[in-house]
């Protein structure tokens, strides 16, 4: 339901009140005008439509003008500062998005003859290169869509080692505070998971998850930098472990903005690491996609990398392997249709060509900088779930707000009538009304400025008193603040033409 503006219109500015589009439509409108068909036979078996199908009438400026405001209250990284920690929103360069477009690129079927697309066959097989130098890891599986498709491959080229050398495993050691997708893509391959504690730095419990170690453990699943936004500094001894017991190191590349350039993951004794291109190397993020989770490999996996596979042919052309009888290796099988999101190499390839080795390098640090600089200022407003230094990410709990009656959520709806899209909120589950934020290397001195200085003012405004103003908060966006138990409770997914004397809910 619309809220309260105060004008006769309902609009608010130039923000216009937006009814549904099928509120909007009525049968006597259409868009274009099309000629009556001639007779014809009815081929419909009977399964003609009996009603009209309650689509909404509209003249054509109507539909454009309805899309149109929708996309007003889309919050968007060309927007604002947009500080969703885990998720590395940052700014990248439309220069990219121009060349993934290009003809010849952008027109490409994945059907076509190997000998009509070598060009791009060459950049599928650049952009890989660029990755194994840069995680120095001898081997990537280039086709996964997204990270959490970049798990599920892991784990299965680690199930496919083990069974080859008739080493049956049932259980996979996975943090605390590990992404979401880690324990449910560990199930999904077929695995238990046992969770391993936080010490209290905020870092993985290193004699607890020794304990835990066993001759069934097929692996431990551990992001670095952490979900904490802190590096696991223990790191080296917990790949000693894992090895020794027999097991494969997975990492959990969803923070390797932080960084790349800096420092190789194969040296730190990784097997295997999905890298969401969509978080790292500028392929866009939020919406749903698109993404790609290449999955770089060690050599002691990389025999059992899945199809597809470009390679290089005797007489320097490219080929792909397309079936694992075609391939001199044991590839444990086919992770997804064709060859990957290739519009996504193009773009990060694009990317990491333009920064360089020292472009990207810098990048990491100033991802790390900024962050630091949220910690540093904000100190004494917010409070830090652990100490610093942090890396690409901060994150605060809710002491700071502590006997204020005002919550994390509370302080997340009034920082959009602030102008910015919250952090992330409750996550990590090991901190308590966690607040978690990561500005990335995009933002500036003053966009950070500016949020900081949001922040304090509001939580100064918690501490005296004013609970009031937070549980109104939002105020000035589109809509109120929601019922969100209900929403998710009772979701209503889709319109219904409103009953004449039906009760409104």
């Amino acid at each position: 339901m619309s809220q309260e503006r105060g004008t006769t219109s309902g609009h608010r500015g130039l923000d216009a009140e937006e009814p549904l589009i099928f509120e909007q439509g009525s049968p006597d409108k259409t868009g274009v005008d099309l000629p009556e068909p001639p007779p014809h036979a009815d081929r419909l078996g009977g399964l003609g439509r009996a009603r009209p199908i309650g689509m909404p009438g509209l003249a054509e400026p109507e539909v454009v003008r309805h899309y149109l405001r929708l996309s007003r209250q889309n919050f968007c990284i060309d927007g604002g500062f947009y500080p969703l920690g885990s998720c590395t929103m940052k700014h990248n360069p439309r220069l990219n998005e121009k060349l993934a477009r290009l003809p010849g690129i952008g027109d490409l079927h994945p059907l076509q003859p190997a000998s009509t697309v070598q060009g791009a066959l060459a950049l599928i097989d650049a952009c890989a290169g660029w990755l194994k130098a840069l995680t120095g890891l001898p081997a990537v599986a280039m086709s996964p869509g997204a990270g959490a498709h970049g798990e599920l491959t892991g784990l299965m080229t680690i199930r496919a080692a083990l069974e080859d050398r008739g080493d049956a495993r049932a259980r996979v050691l996975v943090p605390e505070s590990a992404h979401g997708t880690n324990p449910a893509s560990a199930r999904f391959c077929g695995y238990r998971v046992d969770a391993i504690p936080a010490d209290r730095r905020g870092r993985v419990d290193v004699a607890a998850m020794k304990q835990k170690l066993g001759d069934d453990v097929a692996a431990i699943m551990l992001t670095n930098p952490n979900t904490c936004g802190l590096f696991e500094n223990d790191i080296l001894e917990i790949a000693a472990a894992v090895h020794d017991a027999g097991a494969f190191f997975y990492c959990d590349g969803a923070n390797f903005n932080a960084i790349v350039g800096r420092v190789r993951p194969g040296d730190l004794g990784i097997d295997c690491m999905h890298i969401n291109l969509h978080k790292t190397f500028s392929t866009p993020h939020g919406g749903g996609g698109p993404g790609a989770g290449p999955v770089v490999l060690s050599a002691a996996l990389a025999p059992f990398a899945p199809v597809p596979a470009v390679v290089h042919g005797a007489d320097g052309s490219f080929r792909i392997i397309e079936h694992p009888c075609q391939s001199d290796a044991k590839p444990f099988g086919r992770i997804k249709a064709f060859h990957g999101q290739f519009g996504m190499f193009v773009r990060a390839l694009a990317y990491m060509m333009s920064m360089g080795a020292d472009g990207l390098r810098q990048a990491s640090g100033d991802a790390v900088l900024n962050a630091n600089y949220l910690m540093a200022r904000l100190d004494g407003t917010l409070h830090p779930a652990f100490p610093g230094p942090c890396m690409h990410e901060v994150l605060f709990d809710e002491d700071s707000l502590k006997d204020t009656g005002v919550t994390t959520l509370d302080l997340a709806k009034a920082l959009i009538d602030e102008g910015f899209h919250p952090m992330t909120v409750y996550f990590p589950l090991v901190v308590h009304g966690a607040m978690l934020v990561e500005p990335t290397e995009t933002e500036s001195k003053e966009t950070l400025d500016a949020f900081i200085a949001s922040l304090e003012n509001l939580v100064a405004r918690a501490r005296s008193g004013d609970v009031r103003f937070f549980e109104e908060a939002p105020r000035l966006a589109p809509r109120r603040r929601l019922d969100e138990t209900r929403a998710a409770r009772q979701p209503v997914l889709r319109w219904r033409p409103p009953v004449p004397g039906a009760a409104a809910e």
